[in-house]
């Protein structure tokens, strides 16, 4: 029986990866750390709000014991200023793998990035640099399991309002893409279906390119 703790839980990944937790007879506990209430109850579920992302250790008692972590925090590019998309993808990740670290320093690890990030950190696109940066820092904290996802397009399976005009585009396009360039897309269903096994199997696949993601959904 499996403790698992989510930051991200009502984005249209971590909700995927907490929706199979519930639902898994396997997980006996999952820990969400939320910004607000998310209206969900659930005997397994215990949410945690929490404002201050940048810095966990006033609610540090959260993060033991757990077996897996899954960080699933983000925002779109040019949907704040470049400071805080920053501030979202690399210091939320870093202050999330410290504390699962620190108190649960076997558990395995599940990191959202995305395709294209740069491991040099010198893409001069900021999601490419900072997502790079992120993973650095993950792949330095030495943990047991660790498994990077970079997907390409996601595509939302239940409908929403889409963040800007290339999600809009791309969500017209997928049937077409999903045809001729298979590898270049992944629902979120796939995605967050894949990210909770990994995390369930203790996995440690590394990088994982979207091809590899949909193969976890295979075994």
């Amino acid at each position: 029986m499996k403790k698992i703790i989510i930051a991200g839980a009502s984005g249209m990944v971590g909700a995927i990866i907490q929706r199979e937790c519930l639902t898994s007879p396997d997980v006996a506990k999952v820990t969400s750390i939320v910004r607000r209430p998310s209206g969900i109850t659930h005997p397994k579920l215990e949410e945690v709000v929490h404002t201050d992302f940048a810095n966990f250790s006033s609610i540090k008692n959260h993060f033991s014991e757990q077996d897996v972590a899954h960080f699933c925090i983000g925002a779109y590019t040019g949907a704040v200023s470049d400071e805080v998309f920053k501030k979202i993808t690399v210091d939320f990740a870093l202050s999330f793998a410290d504390a699962v670290k620190s108190g649960s320093p076997d558990a395995t690890m599940c990191f959202l990035s995305g395709a294209g990030a740069d491991p040099k950190e010198k893409s001069r696109v900021s999601f490419a640099r900072y997502k790079g940066m992120a993973e650095n820092y993950l792949t330095a904290k030495g943990f047991t399991a660790l498994n990077i996802f970079r997907p390409a397009y996601i595509y939302p399976v239940e409908k929403r309002k889409e963040p800007n005009l290339m999600y809009s585009i791309s969500r017209k396009l997928y049937p077409l893409m999903k045809r001729i360039y298979p590898s270049g897309a992944i629902t979120s269903e796939q995605l967050g279906t894949a990210m909770f096994t990994a995390g369930m199997t203790a996995a440690n696949h590394g990088i994982l390119e979207n091809e590899e993601i949909k193969k976890i959904l295979i075994h």
